[in-house]
């Protein structure tokens, strides 16, 4: 009894996990505003294979900025974006709540909040 227990917890883990990486895959509308009052925008393309989180940011005018070190646990993720190959690092955290992400940015000291949507 015990076994079966334990087999139905797993696998009801296991299936939330990947319901929230299906869930993150494909396009998100990303909105921030910056320290200094003006509002960023950007179309995120987020793709997961195991943990890993892999994407893209497009600012448009041909800037992008690639995720990097993505991760997704559950329905958080967290990943760095370098800010036009600059030294200035963002440090993202969010949680997925079905088609919205809310999240936090960190930089140079900085912290400001950041949502996308699907």
């Amino acid at each position: 009894m015990i076994k079966k227990i334990i087999t139905i917890a797993l696998v009801t883990f296991a299936s939330s996990t990947i319901w929230a990486q299906s869930q993150v895959e494909g396009m998100w509308d990303f909105s921030m505003s910056s320290p200094f009052g003006a509002l960023v925008g950007a179309k995120v393309t987020m793709k997961i294979e195991g943990n890993t989180l892999t994407g893209e940011f497009d600012l448009g005018g041909g800037r992008t900025w690639p995720i990097e070190e993505g991760t997704i646990q559950g329905n958080e993720i967290t990943f760095k974006i370098n800010r036009d190959g600059a030294s200035m690092t963002y440090e993202m955290n969010a949680i997925v709540e079905g088609n919205s992400i809310k999240g936090t940015a960190s930089a140079m000291g900085t912290i400001v909040d950041w949502s996308m949507s699907k």
